[in-house]
């Protein structure tokens, strides 16, 4: 990780900064909306960093994370391109930053968040229910055939199994491995020493410039302006998100409403672990 990029003096016209917004859950939303994946992204992010004439190229953040995979496939694109193009990249945070949203953020040459920003949560996390006593309690028995032993591994209609636990745990350590070398490789030589920083905890943007996880609070037009001059443009480029319902023929109004509905809540949940 480089430190923090200083004030470029534009020479002639005014430079032009393309801005990609990158918002929402990574990955599937929803059953049938996608989220911010590759896929969506790939177009845009190309588009920015083939502007020839420009300094930089901007991501303004705002995810509470979601697919690792999906996470990881963003930000190599970004440091193929970056490497490719010759470009910096300059990452501004807006409401959340966590998890996979964080490491689409390492891609960043510089992370500026706001001051009540929401940084961090590099952890892994796998969640859901167990039903087990209450099909007991109705009296359903669940049925299950497979030709190999570990095709129904942590079932939530069968008791839980300590081996199948430790499995799902190992997986985990090998991904969250996998998130702590990316943020020591992009941001060791500013991070402090802090035995929580890779615990899964997350902080306010004030705090997280404090431990290294970022290098300053601003907003982007404040410091584009203190980069490139008072001239600096910006052209912000939307990414495409996938909305399935009309690929599949789901055209009446009260689908696509559902829909929407069901990907809204689920983005508020987990949104809702970081107080927001």
């Amino acid at each position: 990780m480089s430190q923090s990029i200083r004030r470029i003096m534009p020479g002639g016209d005014a430079p032009v900064v393309p801005v990609v917004r990158l918002g929402g859950v990574i990955g599937r939303a929803s059953r049938l909306r996608n989220g911010l994946t590759l896929s969506s992204t790939a177009g845009v992010l190309k588009k920015a960093f083939d502007m020839k004439a420009a300094p930089a190229v901007a991501l303004l953040i705002d995810s509470p994370g979601g697919s690792p995979v999906q996470s990881h496939l963003i930000y190599r694109r970004i440091r193929s391109l970056a490497e490719e193009k010759d470009k910096r990249v300059l990452v501004f945070v807006e409401d959340v930053c966590a998890s996979g949203g964080y490491m689409i953020a390492c891609a960043g040459d510089e992370i500026v968040v706001d001051p009540a920003s929401i940084v961090g949560s590099i952890g892994v996390v796998s969640a859901g229910f167990g039903f087990v006593e209450a099909m007991n309690k109705i009296g359903v028995e669940r049925r299950v055939y497979t030709s190999g032993h570990a095709k129904v591994i942590l079932d939530p209609f069968q008791p839980e199994k300590p081996d199948d636990v430790a499995r799902l745990k190992a997986i985990q350590e090998e991904v969250h491995d996998h998130f702590i070398d990316i943020v020591r490789s992009r941001r060791g030589d500013v991070l402090r020493q802090n035995d929580d920083i890779f615990s899964g905890m997350f902080w306010s943007g004030k705090t997280a410039v404090a431990l290294g996880l970022a290098d300053r609070t601003g907003e982007i037009r404040t410091v584009l302006r203190e980069m490139f001059g008072e001239k600096v443009k910006m052209k912000l480029l939307g990414s495409e998100r996938s909305f399935l319902p009309r690929r599949l023929g789901l055209e009446s109004l009260a689908e696509r409403a559902t829909t929407a509905l069901v990907a809204e809540l689920e983005e508020r949940a987990l949104r809702s672990r970081f107080g927001l």
